[in-house]
Formats: structure tokens, C-alpha cells, sequence
């Protein structure tokens, strides 16, 4: 029979020991500690260059000193990149809206429009075919996944030689439709449409696996109970499959979209940036000349651009990606 002490030792090992500071905060204040530390890591690594660049930004070129920059001259830069000064230097037209498809700002947008817009179209197709249940699925996953896995350097050298004259059959094809011009690969608009297929081939497959991921999640007896109320395939697609696979679209969209603005490998490797003059092109070949200020410039509007893409997407689409 238990003693006195032995039932007063049993209490003070049964009793409840006071909560530490982890065990106090609520289940959001806790998953934003153990996020602490990635996120002063990224921000380190992001942030201090983007204010570095920025700093750079707001000095002269220093062409023919030992120094970086030159002196501070506030945002010359800007001012010069915007009205025009600054294009006898920089190979290109910034922005000119007179000849929109001459102007780097005009070229990467609408290379960002037309080929997001594609890739969305083509791989939201090819993820409803891969999440069918058909023999050989497997293998048609892997022949879509194919162009994926091409490095960006073989697939710029597959769509020069295609459009090669005298070399490959693509120039000859497009002029019997009346498409394109004698050599397409020193032509602006030419060049820019080939690099958009070329993209488009390559990473339609990207789309299709972001969003295959979201169709997967999908509850099937949903279809089920859409199809026992008589829905028609178009209406499950509109009241089922879309919404709900609209979070992990919307995440694939920005991902593409950003992406797409800081295009550079497959321009120079198809046509070269001095044909289709991109903002990352311009980026390059200003800091390759040693005017680094301008770079920098470039290379802030450019980042300023992709950040007002990103907080439009978290501001408008947040709700729909938690689901609310």
C-alpha cells in the first residue's frame, strides 16, 4: 500500500512543468521561427546586392580610371536610360516607343507575354492528357519531359541551324508561307518569333509538371459527384478541375513570368542579343564595356520590374493560394 511520500513523490513528477517560450507561440508565430533563419539568409544574399547595384546606379561611368564608378550624379542614369540619351551606347534603344520592337523594355515584354501565354495554353494541355489513366502514360511523360532536359546552349544551337540558309529546311518552310525573310536569324521580328517557339518548346513541359502536381491533388470523387449530377466534360473542367488547380497555375505563372524577364541564354545562343536586344542583354553588354553604372542601372529597373510582377501576384492571388 502506497505511503503518504509515496503518493506526494508521484504528484511532483506528475506535475505540469511551465511552458518554455517555443511552446507559447501560436502555431503561425511558430512556423515563422524555424522560417527565420532561411529568411535573413536570403534576404543577406538578396537584398545587400540589389542595394549594392542600386548605390552603383546613382554614379557616372568611369571609363578610363581605375575606379568602378565615377562620381555621384544622382539618377542621371535613369534619366538618360528613359529619354533616349544613353542610347548611342548602349547598341540599343532602351525604350522607344516610335519603333517598339527596336527597344529592349518592349522586346523582353512582349518575349514575356507571347511565350508565358503559350506555355501556359500548351502545358496546361499536356498535364490534363498525363494525369489520364492510359497505357504508355509513362512514356508520354517522359517524351514531354524531353525538351525539359535540353541544356539552354544545344537547344539555341538546334533552332540556328534549323533556321540556317542553305542548312536547315525551317528558313525555306516559313518563306513558302510567306512568314519570314531570306535569313531569318538577322531579322528583329523573325528572331524574336523563333526564340519564343524555341522557348515554348523547351518549357511547356515546366508548366505541364507544375500544374500536373496541382491535377494531382484534385479529390476524384468530385468527378465522380459532377458526373452523377450530369455535368458535361467542359462544365467539370470549369466548375472542378480550374479552380482547383488555379493556386498551383498561378504559382507556375510567376514563376515562368520571372524567368521570362531575365531572358538572356537562349537569345544570345539563337540569334544574339544584338539582333533581339532583351534587358538582360543590355545588362551584359554594358557591363562587358566596362560602363558598369549604366549596367547597374539597367540591371535595377529590370529587378524593379520583376518585383512589381511578384507583389502583384501576392497581393491579388494570396487568398487563392491558401485556399481561402
Amino acid at each position: 500500500m502506497a505511503t503518504a511520500d509515496d503518493r506526494r513523490g508521484v504528484l511532483r513528477r506528475t506535475a505540469v512543468r511551465p511552458a518554455n517560450w517555443t511552446e507559447r507561440l501560436s502555431e503561425q508565430g511558430f512556423a515563422y521561427v524555424l522560417l527565420a533563419p532561411t529568411i535573413l539568409l536570403v534576404s543577406t544574399m538578396a537584398l545587400w546586392p540589389l542595394i549594392r547595384t542600386f548605390e552603383m546606379s546613382l554614379h557616372a561611368d568611369s571609363l578610363f580610371t581605375a575606379d568602378y564608378v565615377g562620381d555621384y550624379v544622382g539618377f542621371e542614369n535613369y534619366e538618360a536610360l528613359l529619354s533616349g540619351e544613353r542610347d548611342a551606347v548602349l547598341g540599343s534603344p532602351f525604350v522607344d516607343f516610335g519603333n517598339p520592337l527596336d527597344s529592349a523594355l518592349t522586346i523582353t515584354l512582349v518575349y514575356t507575354a507571347i511565350a508565358v501565354a503559350l506555355e501556359t495554353v500548351i502545358g496546361f494541355g499536356q498535364a490534363l492528357v498525363l494525369d489520364q489513366d492510359f497505357r504508355g502514360r509513362r512514356w508520354v511523360r517522359v517524351a514531354i519531359l524531353i525538351p525539359w532536359a535540353v541544356p539552354i546552349a544545344i537547344q539555341g544551337l538546334i533552332f540556328w541551324l534549323f533556321f540556317q540558309p542553305n542548312v536547315g529546311f525551317g528558313t525555306e518552310l516559313m518563306r513558302s508561307f510567306g512568314l519570314f525573310s531570306q535569313n531569318p536569324l538577322i531579322n528583329t521580328v523573325d528572331s524574336l518569333v523563333i526564340i519564343i517557339v524555341a522557348d515554348v518548346w523547351k518549357t511547356s513541359a515546366f508548366m505541364a509538371l507544375l500544374i500536373l502536381a496541382g491535377l494531382q491533388s484534385v479529390d476524384r470523387s468530385l468527378y465522380d459527384v459532377a458526373r452523377v449530377s450530369g455535368a458535361s466534360t467542359w462544365q467539370r473542367f470549369k466548375y472542378v478541375t480550374f479552380p482547383l488547380v488555379l493556386p498551383a497555375l498561378l504559382v507556375a505563372l510567376l514563376f515562368r513570368t520571372i524567368q521570362s524577364m531575365r531572358v538572356y541564354g537562349i537569345i544570345e545562343t539563337t540569334a544574339g542579343c544584338s539582333t533581339v536586344p532583351s534587358l538582360t542583354c543590355m545588362v551584359v553588354g554594358t557591363f562587358r564595356s566596362g560602363r558598369y553604372a549604366t549596367a547597374a542601372a539597367v540591371a535595377f529597373i529590370t529587378a524593379g520590374i520583376v518585383g512589381a510582377v511578384a507583389l502583384i501576384y501576392v497581393v491579388k492571388f494570396a487568398d487563392l493560394e491558401v485556399g481561402r
